[in-house]
């Protein structure tokens, strides 16, 4: 058994999600665990350098974790050719000159979505990938949740009969950044830095529907801005100009029809930051983050509609939890360890930059129907 490296670029990981689901849970703790292990019984070994604008941050972060190397110079660190993968995590409008640069280098690539601003440049990208022969992937990291993974398999053991519907909640309230600091970065509020819950939750609900439920065929949204004036990381008001919330219908492949609704301005009265309740003629199901309720068609209660007497059955008390036969690991982490087999082993990876551009694809049209208030049929992409 040998100890191969993997030396992996990885930017924009001071941000949130870079540095917890990224750095810390994902490469630092393939690290701790000895890496990934090859059918071979070959361990690959994470080496990262992280790369970040401000030398401040990215130095202090990469001392308190133990990471050796760092750099604000993003074009040597490029140049390296014992680094084989570049990772970005960084703003969306920055990301497909940065995939291009870095597949120019003969490098090979992961990132997170969306890939691109818009759908031409993110088949822009796609189409570079293939002239330039780079393996590619996109996170995909909620298929690898323990709550959808528990409902995909309900699916599989055909819990549900016939699936009727899909109805998701997804969000929370992002303070304005005022009184209490905002919990999001501000660039997510303004358009021209790529912000926009449309673009950013519609690339996650394409992936989500179409490798759990079936293909996106139609979608119908509105958008909104509900709140059009926020303060910044230094405390600066701005003006906060993308959508902060967005009610979306699609249609499925088999007459599925899902609603999922995403909002940075509602308050949680939920089990989680983000359900699904999956409606079938034989059962129905709740998926979290985490858990899982069911509740099959011998267990459904039969409510009578009497609006005169207050209901005095206890309906979260009808559903079961779902156990599973397993523990489950962190989403990003499964993903990764999947992508890091796929570039030494080739093997399965789907999650390519294509798939990536069809989330795009989703949130375009999206933004398309909330402008023209209509109902917008999804066309199959080309490379």
């Amino acid at each position: 058994m040998a100890e191969v490296r993997l030396g992996i670029i990885m930017n924009g990981v001071t941000g949130r999600m870079g540095t917890n689901q990224h750095l810390i849970r994902s490469i630092l703790a393939i690290r701790n665990q000895g890496g990934v292990e090859l059918v071979n019984g070959d361990r690959v070994m994470p080496d990262p350098i992280l790369v970040g604008r401000n030398a401040e941050k990215v130095g202090a972060l990469a001392k308190k974790h133990g990471v050796e190397r760092w750099t604000t110079d993003l074009d040597a660190a490029l140049d390296n050719e014992d680094d084989r993968l570049f990772f970005d995590a960084a703003s969306t409008n920055l990301r497909v000159d940065l995939l291009k640069k870095a597949m120019d280098k003969g490098k090979d690539i992961y990132c997170e979505k969306p890939i691109a601003e818009n759908l031409e440049t993110a088949m822009d990208v796609v189409r570079h990938a293939a002239k330039t022969g780079a393996k590619n992937g996109v996170v995909h990291d909620k298929l690898s949740l323990p709550g959808l993974l528990k409902l995909a398999q309900l699916i599989e053991e055909g819990f549900f009969g016939r699936i009727l519907s899909v109805k998701g909640e997804f969000g929370y309230w992002v303070f304005e950044g005022d009184e209490e600091p905002a919990q999001r970065p501000s660039w997510n509020y303004r358009k021209a830095d790529g912000g926009g819950i449309i673009l950013d939750m519609l690339c996650h609900w394409r992936y989500v529907l179409e490798n759990i439920f079936g293909a996106v065929q139609a979608v119908s949204c509105l958008g909104a801005t509900h709140i059009p004036k926020r303060w910044d990381e230094n405390g600066e008001v701005y003006e906060a100009d993308a959508d902060d919330a967005a009610y979306a219908t699609f249609q499925l492949e088999d007459g599925i029809v899902a609603q999922i609704n995403s909002s940075w301005c509602t308050r949680v009265n939920r089990s989680d930051l983000v359900t699904f309740q999956v409606d079938g003629t034989k059962g129905s199901a709740v998926a979290g983050l985490h858990k899982c309720v069911a509740q099959s068609l011998g267990d459904t209660p039969k409510p009578v509609w009497n609006p005169d007497e207050p209901r005095t059955n206890d309906f979260l008390a009808d559903w079961c939890e779902v156990q599973a036969d397993q523990v489950f690991d962190n989403s990003f982490k499964v993903q990764w360890e999947m992508f890091i087999r796929h570039l030494f082993e080739d093997a399965p990876w789907k999650y390519t930059l294509f798939e990536g551009a069809k989330g795009v694809q989703l949130a375009e049209l999206g933004i398309q129907s909330w402008q023209e208030r209509r109902w917008i049929d999804i066309p199959d992409l080309e490379v």
